[in-house]
């Protein structure tokens, strides 16, 4: 798989704040390449000079086996970007939009079809001003892809949209890495990263601290599972800690978290609580996430 973008000790610097110190790595053709990091840490001037918008300080970046920032015109044609703080005037109507961005390309999808892809083509001479939060997103990554790109960026795809809209943008991302588009998301949510990329890059104090696939990063941390037990009010939890594979018990009424670990762990308590002919009302396993990953490495709140 070849590699469309490759970072070589890149540096970049606001007078005495140092934003991004020396990072080097690659995103491959067709995954999708999250990165994650608290605010502050680089990621957006990361992005920025891997996209020709800033020159950076000292190193290397390649888009497409372009320098971005000589070669802006040659990119502009290959490359799309979504970014954060999108807008557009309030009485412009979704087809005006697409028509006038795809007047900037030489290569411009269908209009119609692209709407269509989105879900919006009921909406195409509908003023942007009337359309709700999930149709701006999905009306900005058509933007996006209007000139049929090999790379897409998408910046904080959906902040701001509710659980139902946020699922229906995760399903756009993956179609369109799908269709053959590598995708580079960054994010503050740490569900989306782990249930999207194909691979997690964390940034901190303008460097790389981790760089992984998600299950791979959360194997990293080596976390305990935990095992939630909630009893029938009133009643005893059987002692618990002989086991082998349980490693501590917290009690709080009638919930009990069991932590441990092995292939017998969860058999395990099982097997112990049906030989004491313990009753419950609830048992599910919870297990170790990207965001326990976030906070071991960044060692704080994932918003300042």
């Amino acid at each position: 798989m070849s590699d469309v973008i490759e970072v070589e000790d890149l540096r970049k610097a606001y007078g005495d704040v140092v934003a991004v110190d020396g990072v080097s790595f690659e995103v491959r053709r067709g995954e999708i390449f999250g990165m994650v990091g608290p605010n502050g840490a680089g990621k957006t001037t990361t992005i920025e000079c891997i996209e020709g918008l800033r020159r950076p300080d000292a190193g290397s970046v390649r888009l497409l086996g372009l320098d971005p920032a000589r070669d802006q015109r040659q990119v502009a044609d290959r490359v799309g970007i979504q970014l954060q703080d999108s807008a557009l005037p309030p009485r412009m109507r979704a087809g005006e939009a697409l028509r006038l961005f795809g007047s900037f390309h030489t290569r411009v999808a269908d209009p119609a079809g692209l709407l269509e892809r989105m879900g919006l083509a009921d909406k195409r001479g509908a003023l942007f001003s009337k359309l709700s939060g999930g149709q701006k997103q999905r009306l900005f990554i058509a933007l996006a892809l209007v000139n049929q790109p090999e790379v897409v960026f998408f910046d904080e795809l959906t902040t701001g949209l509710d659980p139902q809209a946020r699922r229906s943008m995760w399903d756009l991302v993956t179609q369109i890495r799908d269709s053959g588009c590598t995708v580079v998301l960054t994010t503050h949510f740490m569900e989306e990263a782990e249930r999207l990329c194909d691979r997690v890059l964390i940034m901190d104090h303008g460097r790389i601290v981790a760089l992984d696939a998600p299950d791979a990063l959360i194997r990293s941390l080596g976390a305990e599972r935990r095992l939630v037990l909630t009893f029938p009010p009133g009643k005893t939890p059987p002692s618990l800690g002989h086991l082998p594979t349980v490693r501590r018990v917290e009690q709080a009424g009638d919930r009990l978290v069991v932590y441990g670990g092995g292939e017998r762990f969860v058999g395990g308590v099982v097997s112990a609580l049906e030989d004491a002919g313990v009753d419950l009302i609830d048992l599910r396993t919870e297990e170790s996430t990207l965001e326990e990953v976030f906070l071991a490495l960044t060692g704080r709140e994932m918003r300042e």
